[in-house]
């Protein structure tokens, strides 16, 4: 079945967050020593398991896209919001300031409207195949 454009984007969206996520959480094992040393602001251990935490959801719902799972609308709406918390947390509290602000809101708004549009695709395919076959979920 062929999938709409936002559904699609959202799917490499998702897919791009798993794989940084996951290179951050090798990144910071791998550079534990040096963090450390230089004292960045949040421990190594806690940014790799946030790390790894993200990569395991983003699985997650990129597997529950894939197979066009009802519930994966759901989780795609807390799934962006929560990231989204996260980011503009450890953005506004653990980083240096950056001078690019405006650009980041901008760039979160038009994903938020990507990802609204997207849902709204996947929760019309999972009604569509309610429809077709009574009684399969």
């Amino acid at each position: 079945m062929k999938r709409s454009f936002p559904v699609t984007l959202v799917q490499w969206l998702v897919l791009i967050i798993l794989v940084w996520n996951a290179i951050r959480a090798w990144t910071v094992l791998a550079w534990k020593d040096v963090l450390i040393e230089f004292s960045v602001s949040i421990p190594p251990a806690a940014s790799a398991a946030i790390g790894g935490a993200w990569m395991v959801i983003g699985c997650v719902l990129y597997w529950g896209i894939w197979r066009e799972k009802a519930w994966a609308g759901k989780m795609l709406l807390g799934f962006a919001a929560g990231y989204s918390v996260w980011y503009w947390c450890e953005r506004l509290f653990f980083q240096n300031p950056r001078p690019n602000a405006f650009f980041a809101v901008i760039v979160n708004l038009g994903l938020f409207i990507i990802i609204y549009f997207a849902n709204k695709s996947l929760s019309r395919e999972a009604y569509e195949r309610k429809i077709e076959n009574p009684g399969t979920e």
